[in-house]
């Protein structure tokens, strides 16, 4: 019996049901690991849809009035929605879900975060100072966010504890599948150059193993000026790429640009649930993405 249970029971509090656990969640891929998860027993809103930048979106009426009504926020963390989500709690004053209690939890407080500044500066744009928050690129960190979701529907939820970790042990099996099948089918990426546009892939490419050798943006969020795309083009001629990578929520005029300019295919990956047709769910989203890094690999 999981800890939290046993104090329950030991304080003689009663484990209450929820009729519905109303799971709010920041971005499209959390919302469906809240699905998975929840299952007949959650019912899942998002704020940011595949094609919006989850940086910056506006502090809607319609997501205050959601998140009032939220048993449980479900958000990337690390700094990704700083800019909106600060704002929306404070508006839609829900105790339950404010930071530090059980209706919050932030994804990446359960995941070894990448990149994480040696110094701040502001003159660095949208620098993240916990570390890279595009998480969900890599599948091994969305099971870690599985079972952190199963434990905190549990707390707050704790009468149907026990089916929140049957969810968890049925998407476990399927998701650790997949897995295995998504690794043995990347084996032509290891290695493999690629340019970026934002720094939204170190993740995936620890996973897959990509070397990343150049970056569109010198400054994260900036758009590229001419002096930067002209110096891409000088290292890229040290340093030959196989593919360019932009998330399809992306201005694509940049890597478009450097794709005329270099021959390099531009390689439009759906970056979460519902970036494009084929990306229609957590497998799928996977599935999608080394499909479309196969097609250009050597």
């Amino acid at each position: 019996m999981k800890p939290y249970l046993v104090l329950l029971l030991c304080l003689g509090l009663p484990l209450k049901g929820l009729a519905e656990v109303r799971i709010f969640a920041c971005e499209p891929e959390w919302a469906a690991l809240g699905q998975h998860i929840g299952g007949d027993l959650a019912t899942v809103t998002q704020a940011t849809q595949a094609l919006q930048d989850p940086h910056h979106i506006q502090a809607r009426p319609s997501l205050i009035a959601r998140m009032r009504r939220a048993d449980l926020v479900l958000c990337t963390g690390a700094g990704l929605e700083t800019g909106w989500l600060p704002l929306l709690l404070r508006r839609a004053n829900n105790p339950q879900v404010q930071p530090g209690q059980p209706g919050y939890l932030e994804a990446a407080s359960v995941v070894p975060l990448r990149e994480k500044p040696q110094r701040l500066d502001r003159a660095q744009c949208d620098i993240h100072a916990a570390g890279n928050p595009h998480i969900q690129t890599d599948p091994r960190n969305i099971l870690r966010v599985a079972e952190a979701l199963a434990d905190r529907l549990a707390l707050i939820d704790p009468a149907h504890a026990g089916t929140y970790q049957q969810h968890l042990a049925d998407f476990t099996t399927r998701w650790q599948q997949a897995m295995a099948d998504w690794q043995r089918q990347a084996a032509p990426l290891q290695g493999m150059p690629v340019v970026v546009q934002h720094n939204s892939w170190v993740y995936l490419a620890h996973w897959l193993g990509l070397e990343q050798v150049a970056t569109i943006e010198s400054k994260p969020g900036v758009p590229p000026s001419g002096a930067d795309l002209a110096r891409l083009q000088q290292i890229l001629q040290q340093r030959p790429a196989r593919a360019i990578i932009r998330a399809a929520y992306q201005d694509p005029r940049a890597a478009d640009w450097l794709a005329e300019h270099t021959g390099l295919p531009v390689v439009v990956l759906p970056f979460t649930v519902g970036g494009d047709e084929q990306a229609g769910d957590l497998f799928a989203l996977f599935d999608d993405t080394l499909q479309r890094l196969l097609a250009v690999a050597p």
